[in-house]
């Protein structure tokens, strides 16, 4: 039994970058030798094991075959015959294909090093077209690395364009999609995974939405980017510059959608493009089966996003009804994260990036004004029921406009 450290804690030793998961496979072993360890079983799939002191992964050296569609259409064959070199091809990218022994000695069949040096991602074997899960973990990898001057190797871009033609791609699970996706999202650099999907035309399969809004010209008086899509790509880096949380990165990336559907004859204007969204953000979240706090803010910010870059012109009867669909009273981060994609959009536009955004203030003072208002005074006074909402509401307006006075002061 030799036992190797496998993958990605090999590949991040060798950047210098910190090692926090650690996988290891285990070459020459039978599971009952495992199981005669101490080591626990996990699942059924595939033999892997946890260690009983550490708890971490260990897994039988093996093989894998094609057998159906998307991720999970493969059969695997562990024995104690299967080398290391012949589970280490069926990894996706060479950088990943790595292993060292206990003495750091590293065995590299595939060139991995070479490419770390080079800074390139380049598929270990033809074989990496069979699993079109890898489109997606070779852009959330260009997005990782790409402060550290990380491509995609061409032939691996070409592979990864074969596979979102193939229709593979729709055999994805959402559970699975989602769950690359969100972690992309929270990359250093979340717009190369963007700009890595179109570039093997994976955003078109994935999210024909988002893929839409290239070429689509906007007033370059608000917009001196001009594209859509690429300022749609600046949002979702400032979101990540300022290190906003998936909810706020995952609204930053559909906020927009609406304009993808903009007749040509009315360009580069896009009169209530936050309404025509809402259907579009909605497929969107349906479709990756995205977590209920995402879902919400996307839709929100999706129509309310120009309220906040106009927020120090409303009525005050037109803030109060936009705090009132953030239910500012019991979800107040709800309306900070809010508040947070707004200031992302506006920053997301070139040479604009570091501009002041008063309207982030003025917004929050609005939600504090309004919260303000006390509810007891209104119940000593008789009111009840609908009439104590209404009573809420009139105070509240009050409150608010009292506030816009002295803000604008």
């Amino acid at each position: 039994m030799r036992i190797y450290k496998v993958g990605g804690a090999v590949r991040d030793r060798l950047l210098g970058k910190p090692v926090t998961d650690i996988d290891w496979v285990v070459v020459g072993a039978t599971t009952e030798e495992m199981l005669a360890r101490g080591f626990r079983p996990v699942g059924a799939d595939f033999p892997v094991f946890l260690h009983p002191k550490s708890g971490e992964e260990y897994a039988l050296a093996r093989t894998e075959r094609k057998s159906g569609r998307g991720y999970g259409g493969f059969t695997f064959h562990a024995s104690p015959e299967v080398t290391l070199e012949e589970d280490l091809i069926r990894r996706d990218l060479t950088i990943n294909a790595m292993a060292e022994d206990d003495q750091q000695n590293l065995t590299d069949p595939y060139h991995g090093q070479r490419d770390l040096e080079a800074r390139l991602l380049r598929h270990v074997s033809p074989a990496f077209a069979e699993d079109p899960l890898r489109v997606l973990r070779v852009a959330r990898f260009a997005a990782r690395y790409a402060s550290l001057g990380f491509t995609v190797a061409p032939e691996t871009l070409e592979l990864m364009r074969q596979l979102s033609e193939s229709g593979e791609l729709e055999a994805l699970t959402p559970e699975r999609s989602w769950k690359e996706i969100s972690r992309a999202l929270m990359e250093d650099q979340p717009q190369v995974f963007i700009e890595v999907l179109r570039a093997c035309d994976a955003l078109k399969a994935l999210m024909p939405e988002v893929d839409a809004l290239f070429g689509i010209p906007q007033p370059p008086t608000h917009h001196p980017e001009i594209d859509t899509g690429a300022h749609t790509l600046s949002v979702l880096q400032q979101a990540a510059i300022h290190n906003q949380p998936l909810t706020v990165r995952w609204a930053c990336l559909l906020h927009d959608l609406g304009k993808g559907l903009t007749p040509e004859e009315e360009w580069p204007r896009h009169i209530a493009h936050e309404f025509k969204g809402l259907k579009l953000i909605k497929a969107v979240n349906e479709r990756f089966k995205v977590p209920r706090d995402c879902q919400e803010l996307a839709l929100l910010v999706g129509e309310y996003h120009t309220h906040g870059h106009r927020a120090l012109e409303l009525k005050p009867s037109t803030l109060l009804e936009l705090l009132q669909s953030f239910d500012v009273y019991r979800r107040p981060q709800r309306f900070e994260e809010f508040i947070a994609a707004c200031e992302m959009d506006a920053r997301g536009r070139k040479g604009l990036e570091e501009r002041s955004y008063p309207q982030a203030d003025y917004l929050r003072g609005a939600a504090t004004a309004a919260r303000s208002v006390a509810v007891q005074p209104l119940l000593e006074k008789g009111f009840k029921g609908p009439e104590l909402g209404e009573a809420i509401k009139r105070e509240r307006l009050k409150t608010l406009k009292a506030y816009k006075e002295t803000a604008s002061i």
